[in-house]
């Protein structure tokens, strides 16, 4: 099983630039999106078609921003949840698979001047307390934009970062105790010391001097490393200020 996982900044946008040409390309059994920024009633009225998936939608209740989309192979057996009360952004969509959860995550992004740092560290915790309850019944596969980067090998320009969002002490201290409560993250599982980024900056042409961020991640369970055969960043693959991230599965 393949599952993939992108920020594609917007739904409408990546469509516009080929994201229904690679998503036939590709063939993931599952695609997790975030940053769909489409509302319900704009989804409603442009009928957006992926053909060969089914789609569970998780839009904002403000229009045009955040919100989180899952397109699954038509005729997989899972069950999906309900969106929880508490996630009014959109940010959370957990399914079923059957041997294993699979949450779609959009983390808050801490702003500019951490205004919403505070904000991103409760959502973290509560998101955290849920996923552990999840966990008692099965393994869980929590795939996303993290917008965090957790280590200095995982962006280009630490030093200059330190105390910036995606780079605090919290969000990082929030990352160290997200992995402490039992996941591991699937790509520094494989690749230990790879540099690799899965975000550039659109200003000063960072993606093309490919001075970027590593903050988009799969981290499974422990007990769920042994059915991993890969972790990998497409990030050849263009349509975004982010690049797709995935997993094989045994």
């Amino acid at each position: 099983m393949k599952i993939l996982s992108w920020n594609v900044n917007g739904v409408r946008a990546v469509i516009k630039k080929g994201f229904l040409e690679w998503l036939k390309r590709e063939k993931p059994d599952v695609l997790c999106v975030q940053e769909i920024k489409i509302a319900e009633d704009a989804r409603a009225k442009e009928r957006l078609i992926f053909p060969g998936y089914d789609e569970y939608w998780n839009s904002a209740e403000r229009p045009g921003y955040a919100g989180t989309l899952t397109l699954v192979k038509k005729d997989t057996d899972l069950h999906y949840f309900p969106r929880y009360e508490w996630d009014d952004e959109g940010r959370a969509q957990v399914l079923d698979m059957g041997k294993f959860f699979l949450v779609n995550v959009y983390f808050p992004n801490a702003n500019h001047e951490l205004s919403r740092l505070d904000f991103k560290i409760k959502f973290n915790d509560r998101l955290l307390k849920h996923l552990k309850k999840l966990e008692e019944k099965k393994p869980l596969v929590v795939c996303g934009d993290y917008n965090v980067a957790h280590n200095e090998i995982d962006l280009a320009r630490p030093k200059e970062n330190v105390g910036q969002p995606g780079f605090t002490d919290e969000e990082r201290g929030w990352m160290n105790k997200f992995l402490k409560q039992g996941f591991k993250d699937t790509f520094r599982h494989f690749n230990p010391m790879k540099i690799q980024y899965s975000w550039w900056s659109y200003r000063a042409g960072a993606r093309a001097r490919n001075v970027g961020w590593r903050i988009d991640y799969f981290c499974v369970s422990e007990r769920f490393v042994k059915n991993l055969k890969g972790s990998y960043i497409l990030d050849n693959v263009m349509g975004s200020d982010h690049a797709p991230v995935g997993i094989e599965l045994k």
